[in-house]
């Protein structure tokens, strides 16, 4: 397909997924403030729109491999792009992330990261965050879910590498849950910035959990090394061959 269609089908792919993200609100948000629940199930439908409407507008197909975590645990994920959260949203009963601050005040998306029990960070000041967390966890005052930490710290384009944050280790070894990681390749289809949208099929793979309870620093070396083999491996399957 001629690159100046795919560009048009990906900027109507784009303006559609606000659309239709204005529209569920409008839906579920009364809703939402009567039971947590459709506050999860709103999430859930907008997510797995997003995937439906990929496929058809630009032809992004997705899928889920390995096997999906439905209990209390942290997932250490690779970030390349938004559509990972998409897929892993997508995929889990109670999805939770460590948010920006700011992102309190965006519209919809705010209210509903409140909702389902995200926690939000100020810029410099995580650290106290991380410990009110695990606080909040001790005490039973979070609520249970899948904690989803980016170890790098933000979205990584394709065949680029930043180092792995500390963070991710400390709530391991804090909270006490299994960490299972999750690899991707959808940075090659969906980048960090821009419209266009490229045809194929993006993965994010959840991959065997550590067990709760090892040595931090040794832990998080795994988590480097199995999400950053399998995130390569999955960008050549898609026919990454280097950054460009």
């Amino acid at each position: 397909m001629p690159y100046p269609i795919q560009w048009l089908l990906s900027l109507i792919f784009v303006v559609q997924m606000y659309l239709a993200m204005a529209l569920l609100a409008v839906v579920f948000t009364p809703l939402a403030m009567l039971r947590r629940h459709y506050a999860y199930l709103a999430c859930w439908t907008y997510c797995h729109w997003v995937r439906i409407s990929a496929r058809v507008l630009v032809g992004l197909k997705s899928e889920i491999r390995g096997e999906v975590p439905t209990d209390e645990v942290l997932i250490g994920a690779k970030h390349q792009s938004f559509f990972d959260i998409i897929l892993i949203v997508s995929a889990v009963p109670r999805p939770k992330f460590i948010m920006k601050k700011q992102l309190v005040w965006a519209p919809i998306v705010g209210y509903y990261a409140k909702r389902i029990g995200c926690v939000p960070v100020d810029r410099g000041k995580r650290g106290q965050a991380i410990k009110k967390m695990i606080a909040d966890v001790k005490s039973g005052a979070a609520l249970p879910g899948q904690l989803i930490i980016f170890p790098q710290g933000t979205r990584v384009a394709a065949g680029a590498h930043l180092p792995y944050k500390i963070g991710t280790g400390v709530l391991y070894e804090q909270t006490g849950q299994d960490l299972v990681p999750a690899a991707t390749n959808v940075g090659v289809f969906w980048p960090r910035h821009g419209i266009y949208r490229k045809r194929g099929t993006a993965v994010v793979e959840f991959l065997p959990r550590i067990a709760a309870g090892r040595d931090m620093k040794e832990v998080m070396g795994e988590l480097e090394e199995v999400v950053e083999a399998k995130s390569n491996a999955l960008m050549e399957e898609a026919g990454f061959r280097g950054r460009g």
